[in-house]
């Protein structure tokens, strides 16, 4: 009786461990394709077949594509959160170095992640529902950013507003990179931010 009853603990750790691979396979899987198709191009089929999947498995693990993509906002922030706690990490935006950290993240991330931001950004425009769920991670990001502000004297708007702009601001770097090199392109916006923060200069690098 106990050799069955552990028997059937392992049949469930098993399946457990299948189908969190699974789950992890066609998430990879729909990155590889909305990085070469985008994200309205590519069916559900499409995915599962990219992962070496039955065609069926994908809606044991998602609802539809928009439950994937809200999987893979979930990943975009346990990024932030790790480079929030990394040891280079500074929380005062009078200070030039504490901005130019976070866009330097925000380049690599973007880099590394340029596929999923554009998925993001194409099912916004297609469904409201997502739309608003996307807008909510936005916020919350910029949220996070809240008290990086709080030694800075005369903002230029509320803390909400300075903030949305600054999300705004932060996109442009990334535009950048078409055009600058990457250590130039976070010095620019770096110097940029700051400035329309705390209405004045830093000293040039040497």
């Amino acid at each position: 009786m106990l050799a069955c009853a552990v028997k059937e603990a392992g049949g469930h750790v098993k399946r457990a461990e299948q189908a969190s691979e699974t789950r992890a396979a066609l998430i990879e899987a729909a990155k590889r394709l909305f990085a070469t198709r985008g994200y309205l191009n590519t069916k559900v089929t499409d995915i599962t077949a990219e992962a070496g999947r039955a065609a069926g498995s994908f809606y044991n693990h998602f609802a539809g594509k928009e439950e994937l993509l809200k999987a893979l906002l979930d990943e975009l922030a346990a990024v932030s959160d790790r480079f929030a706690d990394a040891e280079g990490h500074m929380s005062d935006f009078t200070d030039p170095d504490a901005i130019r950290y976070h866009v330097a993240v925000y380049l690599r991330v973007h880099r590394e992640y340029a596929p999923t931001m554009l998925a993001l950004r194409q099912a916004a425009l297609v469904s409201e529902d997502f739309a608003r769920t996307l807008e909510q991670f936005r916020r919350a990001q910029a949220a996070d950013l809240a008290d990086h502000l709080a030694h800075v004297q005369n903002l230029p708007a509320s803390v909400e507003t300075t903030l949305t702009l600054m999300s705004a601001m932060m996109e442009a770097p990334a535009q950048l990179l078409h055009e600058l090199p990457e250590e130039e392109a976070v010095e620019v916006a770096t110097r940029f931010i700051y400035r329309a923060l705390n209405g004045r200069d830093y000293p040039q690098r040497g």
